[in-house]
């Protein structure tokens, strides 16, 4: 894979995304990100999934450098996979915990509270949270229903309508982290919190994790074109539109 990194140990797995150092997330690594989780979930070896990123970044959410450039059938196609693998880590069975190694705003985010369990980098500049409507992206009702389920309805509401992201405090605070922990102990804390899931029974685990998200899961949209059909008709309104090439153009002149 070019884009992922797998660590097995005995009993879980170590997913470290590894795509440059912001781990933007483009086509590539999301179908990557599938059929990895796939294979985890039909591979009995494996009982827990830890997801980690590289220093200072988790995931700085979608790479709009490159989503820009994709034409209309392709970025229904990739809006199509990003839901689906957003629904498919909400389904996932095994305890899958998110070790947030930095910034993890918009898509960053959305990976991360697909997990059971978030333990963020402490760092005064991190930040995480579902900034789209300040970056002129739709989001959707599932995401919404997740958001909301982590840190309740109200500030659901008022975050996502302002884009707002959170410093780790802030985060911790409102429970859409579980701990601050620092960078170079951060792995270790996921790796503790698998092995008190790896000492139960795994049926009953299993078992247990599909009852505590039925309500949740009950309420989404499970046809992930459904879901984002309105942010890739938004994709293409001709004032975002601008409004995003006018952004590429300044954050890759920057990096000249």
């Amino acid at each position: 894979m070019n884009t992922l990194q797998l660590i097995e140990k005995e009993g879980y797995t170590i997913v470290q995304m590894n795509r440059g150092k912001v781990n933007a997330l483009n086509f590539e690594m999301v179908e990557e990100l599938r059929e990895t989780f796939r294979k985890l979930e039909d591979d009995a070896k494996v009982k827990g999934v830890i997801l980690t990123g590289q220093p200072h970044y988790f995931s700085a959410g979608l790479d709009l450098i490159e989503l820009v450039q994709y034409d209309k059938k392709r970025i229904t196609e990739f809006f199509t996979d990003f839901g689906a693998l957003y629904n498919e880590l909400l389904q996932f069975r095994k305890p899958l915990i998110a070790s947030i190694t930095g910034h993890a705003p918009a898509g960053g985010c959305v990976l991360a509270v697909a997990c059971d369990n978030r333990y963020m980098a402490r760092g005064e500049n991190y930040v995480i949270g579902l900034n789209e409507v300040a970056v002129n992206i739709q989001i959707s009702q599932n995401l919404c229903e997740v958001y909301a389920y982590w840190i309740g309805e109200g500030l659901a509401h008022r975050y996502i309508l302002e884009g707002k992201l959170l410093h780790g405090e802030e985060a911790l605070k409102v429970g859409l982290v579980d701990e601050l922990v620092p960078l170079d102990n951060l792995l270790e804390r996921a790796e503790k919190q698998i092995q008190i899931y790896l000492r139960a029974d795994q049926e009953i685990l299993v078992n247990t994790k599909q009852k505590l998200r039925k309500s949740l899961l009950e309420k989404l949209d499970p046809n992930p074109a459904n879901a984002l059909k309105e942010a890739t008709v938004l994709w293409w309104k001709p004032e975002i539109r601008a409004k995003m090439l006018a952004y590429v153009e300044h954050f890759t002149s920057k990096g000249k």
